[in-house]
């Protein structure tokens, strides 16, 4: 290959914001790459790793809540209250919860609300997919246990259906 179009494939790269180019003629290939200044990839603020070696007998609390002081799981509210006995709904998948389909939109479920098996009572998004997050039995929402927006962890309690 040429060395001007080696030349001219350096500017090409300099003045585009591609990280890499990689040309093939013939049996002849180029390969560009820039140099990252900073971090390639700045992750989000994410849950932090669960053991699997012991499942958790309370409900995991969740890093903003950690960060922030929230609810303390391994001790009930200040006011005394603990879960409410029933069926918990745990979330499939780490991900960000959403209480409904769109910002403007009302939520799917709220506490006191008659759900059906199946029926959808969140959305969990993960690697920008929208999952809907279904009740498996048929009762009653006692238990909203998650914000919306909030980064949720695989096996975190979500709902608790009465």
């Amino acid at each position: 290959m040429d060395l001007r179009k080696i030349k001219k494939l350096i500017d090409l790269l300099e003045e585009s914001n591609l990280s890499e180019i990689e040309i093939k003629e013939g049996e002849e290939s180029v390969r560009l790459s820039r140099l990252q200044t900073g971090p390639a990839y700045a992750p989000p603020a994410a849950p932090m790793p669960v053991s699997r070696g012991a499942e958790p007998t309370m409900p995991m609390q969740s890093p903003v809540d950690a960060a922030t002081g929230g609810r303390d799981a391994a001790a009930p509210d200040a006011g005394g209250a603990a879960l409410p006995e029933g069926h918990t709904v745990k979330s499939p998948m780490v991900g960000t919860y959403y209480a409904s389909p769109a910002p403007d939109k009302p939520a799917f479920v709220s506490v006191g609300q008659a759900v059906k098996a199946g029926e959808t009572l969140g959305i969990i998004e993960a690697m920008k997919m929208f999952n809907p997050i279904e009740a498996d039995i048929e009762g009653t929402v006692l238990a909203i246990l998650c914000e919306n927006g909030q980064p949720v962890e695989f096996d975190q309690p979500l709902f608790v259906i009465g």
